[in-house]
């Protein structure tokens, strides 16, 4: 990212550093860790190629370790600034503590796109943290966001992880466990937390010239209000209509962020920063995946209300550049879009047109309440439909899932479910059941990493550093 000639394909792409360009207030510069090992374990050729015209054929495994795990030719490093809500309670003792900004560059659809680290060293704002990332925090952040972005969620992506060679010592994994360096592109790093800051720092200056920055580059439709407070007031309706259409991404892939404080919710409204994150192994709204969240606040059911609730503290720092009462009319429209998205999704994964109502709208209650009731395995009651799906549905409800025992089980439950299937594929015109087919298979993956499953791949790399059944997992995630 240096725009001196290089034969680094990686190292070449032009850095536009825009946010250094606004100002120190908004980060610390910082040096980079330096590691006693560079193993490199995870490159994502397929996003470098489909997001900056990388051939993948033209970069060496030495030039993701130059670039990502070495860190040659490409500083300053901006740690940025952020506070947070953390559990309900405001901390501002916070910011990047374990990463940075490590570039900014342009892709090939003229959209800006961050690189940025995890367990890349200290900064000022680690505290007594170590700045590191254990191996296995990075396999499985990995895993999270190249699953959630095959299954539609628009989410950071991983582009690297290094192995460090260091032992690192945490209390939620046996310890001495091993280090790396991960790097990840999104398209913006910047937090609900970075104007909760600039609130404390009671500089709405700051805050003015921050979103002036992030409506230029991440909502560019904007540029053309005339009116100030109308172009700002349009940013946070735009906001909360992705935040909202990014909670029914996570809930219809059954997906549990677990730790949605307001630092780790993007003003681009882009899934990011996956801890003891987990999908759901069944529809339970009250699933919990972080073992530190005891009263359950970030549940897998909790989380449109969460999300509804940081886009109201959001109002706090906002306030002071934009209309409040505005805003809370504004986030009043919330639940509609949340749940517009939401049943527009679950319509898909039954195979229907996202904007069928009717017999479609009972269809997935009635598929939820079959879930929750019987417990049976989420991701796969889905996956099954799409193997199992036949034009013969419409000709006898009791073709619907036969083979499925689990179905079965679910005695007059069951069949009232399969008995409006079968009426709700009827209501539809025989050429369609193709369309059902092809929605089937586009939005329900054969593959979604359970815990049970991501540590089935991590037990091998633990004991004996076998990597291929996690190479053959994603393989297998990609294929979709």
């Amino acid at each position: 990212m240096s725009t001196s000639t290089l034969t680094n394909p990686i190292l070449n792409l032009p850095d536009e550093r825009c946010v250094e360009a606004l100002g120190e207030a908004y980060y610390e510069a910082v040096p980079a860790a330096t590691f006693p090992e560079h193993h490199l374990r995870f490159r994502n050729d397929r996003l470098l190629a489909e997001t900056f015209g990388l051939d993948p054929q033209q970069i060496q495994d030495d030039h993701y370790l130059e670039a990502f795990g070495k860190f040659q030719g490409q500083e300053p490093f901006l740690a940025l600034g952020y506070h947070g809500y953390q559990f309900g309670t405001y901390n501002p003792q916070l910011g990047d503590g374990r990463g940075f900004l490590l570039a900014q560059v342009r892709g090939q659809d003229g959209c800006l796109y961050d690189f940025g680290t995890k367990g890349s060293g200290r900064t000022p704002f680690s505290r007594t943290a170590d700045g590191r990332l254990t191996l296995k925090g990075g396999v499985r952040e990995m895993i999270a966001s190249e699953a959630l972005h095959y299954a539609g969620v628009h989410t950071s992506r991983t582009v690297s992880v290094i192995e460090t060679g260091e032992s690192l010592w945490r209390g939620d994994e046996p310890s001495p466990t091993r280090s790396c360096v991960l790097v990840r592109q999104s398209r913006s790093h910047i937090r609900f937390g970075t104007f909760e800051r600039l609130l404390v720092m009671d500089r709405p200056d700051l805050m003015e010239r921050l979103l002036n920055h992030v409506i230029a580059e991440y909502y560019p439709d904007l540029r053309a209000i005339a009116s100030v407070q109308d172009r700002y007031l349009g940013f946070y309706q735009a906001l909360v209509e992705r935040t909202a259409q990014l909670v029914a991404q996570w809930m219809s892939v059954g997906f549990c962020h677990a730790v949605l404080n307001t630092d780790n919710m993007s003003i681009t409204g882009e899934s990011f920063d996956y801890g003891p994150f987990a999908f759901i192994p069944a529809f339970d709204p009250g699933f919990t995946a972080a073992y530190f969240d005891h009263d359950g606040r970030y549940s897998y059911g909790n989380q449109p209300g969460i999300c509804h609730w940081n886009l109201e503290m959001l109002q706090r720092p906002l306030a002071r550049i934009m209309p409040r009462e505005e805003m809370a009319q504004i986030l009043k429209g919330y639940g509609e879009a949340y749940y517009r998205a939401y049943r527009q999704r679950m319509r898909q994964k039954l195979g229907l047109d996202p904007h069928l109502e009717g017999s479609a709208e009972a269809l997935m209650g009635q598929t939820l309440q079959l879930l929750e009731s019987t417990q049976m395995d989420y991701h796969q009651f889905f996956a099954t439909l799409r193997q199992e799906f036949s034009p013969l549905w419409r000709t006898d409800a009791g073709h619907i899932l036969s083979e499925t025992r689990w179905l079965a089980s679910a005695g007059p439950q069951g069949d009232r479910w399969r008995d409006l299937y079968h009426q709700v594929l009827n209501e539809l015109p025989d050429f369609a059941m193709d369309d059902v087919a092809q929605r089937l298979t586009q939005h329900n993956p054969l593959i979604v990493p359970t815990r049970p499953m991501i540590e089935a791949v991590w037990d091998p790399i633990a004991r004996e550093d076998n990597w291929q059944p996690l190479y053959d997992l994603l393989q297998k995630i990609r294929s979709h």
